[in-house]
């Protein structure tokens, strides 16, 4: 296969823009967080970075996609160190189907891992210990993420080669089993495990800088064209149509979740629209290549209506959620990943496919969830004697300066007391 330099750029630059959707994350989480504790929940998001990047080349690329092992996971020896995945006999750059150097798509993936297990920290925000967040880090995306995506990419169990293929062709365009409800079933675990905040459902907890969060949404939906679009592998007219059902489904769900904060609450909030952003772009993950502009309204539309009523389970069942990773990225990827059984436009419901392609979506969600969830719930069991939780004085005082030895605020002593 020819070098394509088209594809290639298109493929570089997607790749930059995931990456650039970890630090938009790091401004959307601090800005939702209290002021005594923006400056950990960015370092939550940066640790994940540097911890993944590391593993990803070692191991991940090769658990992801190396030689398969029962379906589930790829030899993590097979192309350790990226070992054979660069360059072919003759010394030169391995070239993809797309006419795309190996080593990009690697660094692509790569940042799909990172943007993964960062996504769960804001269910744990202002109550845990740095270190034993990067411990998890490292071993999540082992044994929960890598696995994942061999299954769903790389020929395994949830793939188009899998044995579900027999009832239709699994779909997740982008990552709404791999990223979204990977995170999601492992952000409620981890609520769960480690408990609530002090004062959690007693005192106000409010975002500190809604600026900070519309800032890091808007950063968020820029790099989403990087993760919808570059997953065409190609420029061509099926990343086109990503970014148009990116876009089309996102604004939708922009609307959606304003209009059940306006008639619920009697306001339209700034927070209420930067998560109708993340709610919609969560929601076309999974269907970004397979539904058309107007389906891709229609999904939007739903997805932020429903994850303006979701994120608020939590105080009806009790777990605390701080960020609402759960209501946002758990419902809405599910919701994405059923909707193609509904609307694809070649193998969906609505257009006349049957319920095959439902089934079949249903089946791969419902097996992400369990996956996730068990392996999480291992791996928060293990970690649990290197301590969880920050002490109480940290929780309570600030886990910036406890944990960090540094405030993100000239007059935090103000900003903190005003904060709790």
């Amino acid at each position: 296969m020819e070098l394509d330099t088209g594809a290639t750029a298109w493929m570089l630059m997607s790749a930059s823009l995931v990456l650039l959707m970890t630090p938009g994350l790091a401004l959307f989480y601090g800005g939702m967080v209290r002021g005594k504790s923006v400056l950990n929940m960015m370092m939550m998001s940066f640790g994940a970075i540097a911890v993944t990047g590391v593993v990803y080349v070692l191991w991940g690329w090769s658990m992801s996609y190396g030689a398969d092992v029962a379906g589930i996971f790829g030899n993590p020896f097979d192309q350790f160190g990226l070992s054979g995945a660069i360059y072919d006999d003759a010394g030169e750059f391995i070239i993809d189907d797309f006419g795309v150097p190996a080593i990009v798509g690697i660094g692509f993936q790569a940042t799909f891992a990172i943007i993964t297990v960062a996504l769960i920290s804001g269910a744990i925000a202002d109550r845990v210990k740095f270190g034993s967040w990067l411990v998890f880090v490292g071993l999540w995306v082992t044994v929960a993420y890598f696995p994942m995506a061999h299954m769903v990419w790389g020929g395994g169990l949830l793939s188009p080669d899998g044995p579900f293929a027999s009832i239709a062709t699994p779909i997740d365009f982008a990552g709404g089993t791999v990223v979204h409800i990977n995170a999601g079933a492992a952000a409620l675990v981890l609520a769960l495990v480690i408990g609530k905040r002090k004062g959690f459902g007693s005192e106000p907890m409010r975002p500190h800088n809604l600026p900070l969060v519309m800032l890091g949404a808007a950063l968020l939906w820029f790099g989403w064209f990087g993760f919808n679009g570059g997953s065409a592998f190609t420029a061509d007219g099926t990343a086109g149509l990503a970014w148009v059902n990116t876009t089309a489904a996102t604004c939708a769900a922009i609307l959606g979740w304003l209009v059940v904060e306006k008639l619920r609450d009697g306001s339209a909030t700034s927070l209420g629209a930067a998560s109708g952003v993340v709610a919609g772009l969560v929601a076309i993950t999974p269907a970004a290549g397979a539904l058309s502009p107007v389906g891709s309204v229609v999904v939007g539309a739903i997805a932020g209506a429903l994850c303006a009523f979701a994120v608020s389970l939590k105080y009806r069942f009790g777990f605390d959620d701080s960020l609402d990773v759960v209501g946002v990225h758990l419902v809405a990827g599910l919701w994405g990943t059923v909707a193609i059984g509904f609307f694809a436009t070649e193998s969906g419901l609505f257009y006349g496919g049957g319920a095959s392609q439902l089934a079949v979506q249903v089946i791969i969600a419902v097996i992400a969830v369990l996956f996730s969830g068990v392996v999480t719930l291992v791996l928060a069991l293990a970690i649990r004697p290197l301590g969880w939780r920050v002490s109480e004085e940290a929780e309570v005082s600030g886990i910036d300066l406890a944990v960090h030895g540094e405030t993100a605020y000239e007059n935090s002593g103000s900003t903190i007391t005003e904060a709790r």
